[in-house]
């Protein structure tokens, strides 16, 4: 069992409040870099929330129909 895996586990039923520490970790890294990596500072949190399981959506909800298309 690798380490991420064990974090997974201990994250398990707190995916908003580890959604949280990434959006703050992230804002921290904006101040301190002056925004200047911002973009692979956002690439890199939607990639480790997708890796814990967060999909930007509570657990309990229905899943949301996909947007009309464009015209």
């Amino acid at each position: 069992m690798s380490v991420f895996d064990k974090l997974k586990g201990m994250l398990k039923g707190h995916e908003d409040q580890a959604s949280k520490g990434i959006d703050q970790a992230g804002d921290l890294v904006d101040k301190k870099t002056q925004g200047k990596y911002a973009g692979h500072v956002d690439t890199a949190q939607e990639k480790l929330k997708g890796q814990l399981g967060d999909t930007g959506t509570r657990p309990d909800s229905p899943p949301q129909p996909p947007p009309p298309p464009q015209q």
